[in-house]
């Protein structure tokens, strides 16, 4: 019986479904639908007006009762509301219809084509600036994640598909104040996706948090939602994102120290890691107060609220630094037992690409915390070998590596050299090139002619020159004109260039250059050749003084660095600072705030300062009449000179004519205009020559060495020039030159003198029937006047 009146009885319990919840509702049977929202209005504090009721797709009329519903027990309701208030109740009952669309769905009813209908939906709303609060509140995202969670692969798959159509639309709005308002909504799916059991290995989270991360971009990250309501519930969902790709990043670098990755992996991995630490520490930094006189740098009482993700970010910081040190030092024990392995692969492979662009996060991390440099720093000192060879083998003009311009010691010559040549444009093949005809009797002003008139992108592609009246072209003729031209642009006679009284190979530009009436043009032309030198890896053998290096980095000229340039001001200046004060204040060195000075043959006198030669230099004022002196002297006084050769420099260079000075350290750029100023050893000279014709064993290679062996260093130097047309090796010695050098034998009888192709670095000689022969033929050309023109290439 007690059956019977369970299944008759006019009461009985159902759900109604409401923001993810669900409320136990007991009512009877004929209770009307209109009383049903009374009492769930009474619960939601919703006006009664602004609910619906949808009970198997189907919205419920206020005038039936539940009975004539057909509503049974333990049945579930969905509770939807919309505002009839308004403006646009269109959009409101359409996004109710979505939401009753995908509950069907849910529930495994079949419907027509709703991928279509629900995209078309979004298509047409989703730019309306009121649609987000709608979207949200239907609670849709909770509903397309149930649907993706459904056994059934259809409804998984439209699933899929919707959400990532959400996220695209989300990408592609062109108002980023509505873009940031559908951040809650990606973050928001990232969450629910995650409830479910979904991680980083499920697809379309991972497509739900790229795109988190991507529109967080376009809005301009944390700074462009400070003012939105719910701004710390996004702060806190990028921190989380962050810690989330720290634990895959952790794991990756784990897995790059035992075998090699691949690039394509490493990418991945690290720029997810970025795209959430990046604008998680630009917001950290607006908190920051403006002298940093918080705890860590960070003013938490300003906003409390993120105090505890700035301390665990700093925990994020040493993690990471911590593994890219293990990484590190796992990177230094293979350089070190490289050359015992056999058959080893490359220490550094392609999987660690980008080390680089971890490294340069953690640089900008560590400006946040207190003591934080001293320890991103410390590292990097301690691998500096390692860290070297990774910018040398990844760094490229794509990524911006300005940040390592704060810490030069960390980086050795073949790194600064590197960072400082992909300022360079790489060559472009499509260009035929630009071609020259000069004469060696003219060579500084036919030069002048050809390169000044050229446009700079007539100067990108290769360049092609000869000699008149010879037959030589190529590679080994470019290197020797590089050469005799800068040997005449700093040759004092022409007046551009003066050198330094204390060392008479540096040189800075030349005052009193005004004396030839095209010198502006010609230091124009100057900075060109040199960047032409630099781009082409030609060791010319010029010094640039210290005055003229710091100017064209944009550096402040200082007392010390005058040094060399003019020494008799230098210890002028010394002696003015160090004089007793009372002696320099009773005026006895009667100096005052101006010079004189002789200009085209006549005198003139000079303030230094606006009133300067009434103005006398006493112990208080001293400091700065020095330093007013110096920047007259070397600054003031060449400024437009200074100024037309970094014009003619950038015209060359692709970046920036100041970043590359500043990766370079004056002895760096010693190295490249100028090359080694050691001996050359014959054994490196050996070890890296091969021969086409003889044997190394041959007597006449041997009778060879033993000939350079004895020559003097000058002698050694014109052989070197006659044979691959290159003066001054690079500091790297024969490795630097990028090519093995040959000997080859010539069909020829021995009373000819060798020759040479330049282009290939190839030295040619005849079997010498003795070695006093082969030794009168090597004296000849080895003679300062005889080694030019004998290359046939």
């Amino acid at each position: 019986m007690k059956e019977n009146t369970k299944t008759t009885s006019s009461r009985f319990q159902f759900f109604v479904r409401w923001n993810s919840n669900s409320l136990v509702i007991h009512a009877s049977r004929k209770d009307t639908v209109e009383s049903l929202l009374k009492k769930l209005s009474s619960k939601t504090k919703i006006p009664i007006k602004e609910l619906r009721l949808i009970y198997k797709g189907k919205q419920l009329q206020v005038e039936q009762n539940l009975g004539e519903c057909g509503i049974e027990n333990d049945e579930t309701l969905q509770l939807l509301g919309y505002l009839r208030s308004t403006q646009c109740p269109q959009l409101w009952g359409a996004t109710e219809f979505i939401a009753s669309l995908i509950l069907k769905l849910c529930r495994g009813e079949n419907a027509n084509d709703p991928f279509k209908f629900i995209q078309s939906h979004f298509r047409s709303y989703m730019k309306k600036s009121e649609y987000f609060d709608v979207f949200m509140f239907m609670k849709i995202p909770s509903l397309l994640v149930e649907l993706y969670m459904s056994p059934n692969a259809s409804n998984k798959s439209v699933a899929d598909l919707l959400i990532k159509e959400f996220v695209q639309i989300c990408l592609d709005l062109k108002c980023k104040e509505v873009q940031v308002f559908y951040l809650e909504a990606l973050l928001q799916f990232c969450e629910l996706l995650r409830e479910v059991g979904c991680k980083c290995d499920d697809l379309l989270y991972v497509f739900c948090r790229n795109g988190f991360a991507t529109l967080l971009a376009n809005v301009g990250g944390v700074t462009a939602f400070r003012n939105y309501s719910k701004w710390r519930v996004l702060f806190h969902g990028i921190f989380f994102c962050v810690c989330e790709t720290l634990e895959v990043l952790l794991s990756y670098l784990d897995l790059s120290m035992s075998y090699p990755t691949s690039e394509g992996l490493s990418c991945s991995v690290v720029w997810a890691f970025v795209k959430f630490s990046t604008p998680l520490r630009n917001g950290i930094a607006e908190k920051q107060p403006a002298f940093g006189e918080y705890e860590n740098g960070i003013c938490y009482e300003e906003d409390p609220s993120i105090a505890g993700v700035v301390d665990q970010f700093r925990n994020v910081f040493i993690q990471l630094l911590t593994k890219m040190d293990e990484c590190f030092q796992v990177m230094e024990n293979c350089l070190v037992n490289k050359e015992q392995r056999e058959g080893g692969g490359d220490v550094i492979h392609n999987g660690q690409s980008h080390y680089l662009l971890i490294l340069k996060e953690l640089y900008h991390i560590s400006k946040l915390y207190s003591g934080a440099e001293v320890m991103f720093w410390g590292v990097l000192l301690r691998r500096k070998s390692v860290l070297s060879q990774l910018i040398v083998r990844f760094a490229d003009k794509k990524d911006n590596h300005r940040w390592v311009l704060e810490n030069m010691c960390v980086t050795d010559f073949e790194s600064r050299r590197h960072l400082a040549m992909t300022l360079f444009p790489d060559l472009r093949h499509e260009l035929l090139g630009y071609e020259m005809l000069i004469g060696r009797s003219d060579v500084l002003a036919e030069s002048f002619e050809y390169i000044s008139r050229a446009k700079p992108t007539s100067l990108e592609g290769g360049l092609f020159m000869a000699f008149k009246n010879e037959v030589a072209t190529g590679p080994g003729v470019l290197r020797e004109w590089f050469v005799l031209v800068c040997k005449e642009i700093f040759n004092p006679k022409n007046a551009l260039f003066v050198a330094c009284p204390n060392d008479q190979r540096r040189f800075f530009p030349n005052a009193a250059s005004k004396v030839h009436p095209l010198h502006l043009k010609y230091f124009s032309f100057s900075g060109r050749m040199i960047a032409l030198a630099l781009k082409s890896k030609v060791q010319v053998g010029i010094y640039f003084d210290r005055v003229f290096f710091k100017q064209l980095a944009g550096n402040y000229i200082t007392l010390e660095d005058i040094r060399d340039a003019d020494p008799i001001m230098y210890r002028s200046c010394k002696q003015i600072l160090e004089m007793n004060a009372d002696y320099i204040d009773s005026d006895e060195l009667g100096l005052t705030f101006s010079i004189e000075v002789e200009e085209l043959g006549h005198r003139k006198v000079i303030e230094l300062c606006p009133g300067g030669e009434s103005l006398v230099v006493g112990s208080k004022n001293r400091e700065k009449y020095v330093d007013l002196l110096i920047q007259n002297r070397f600054v003031t006084s060449i400024s437009r000179q200074v100024s037309h050769f970094a014009a003619g420099f950038t015209d060359i260079i692709s970046g920036s004519r100041l970043e590359f000075f500043r990766y370079l350290e004056l002895e760096d750029l010693d190295w490249m205009l100028h090359g080694s100023e050691n001996a050359i050893s014959v054994e490196d000279w050996k070890a890296h020559t091969k021969y086409n014709g003889y044997k190394e064993n041959d007597r006449r290679i041997t009778w060879f060495w033993e000939i350079v062996g004895r020559m003097s260093a000058e002698q050694k130097k014109v052989l070197l020039f006659f044979w691959t047309s290159v003066k001054h090796l690079p500091v790297e010695g024969f490795r630097g030159l990028g090519s093995r050098l040959f000997i080859c034998k010539s069909s020829k009888s021995d009373n000819h003198l060798p020759s040479s192709h330049t282009c290939f670095y190839e030295l040619c000689f005849p079997k010498y029937s003795s070695r006093a022969i082969m030794q009168d033929r090597l004296r000849i050309i080895t003679q300062e006047h005889m080694s030019c023109s004998f290359g046939t290439l």
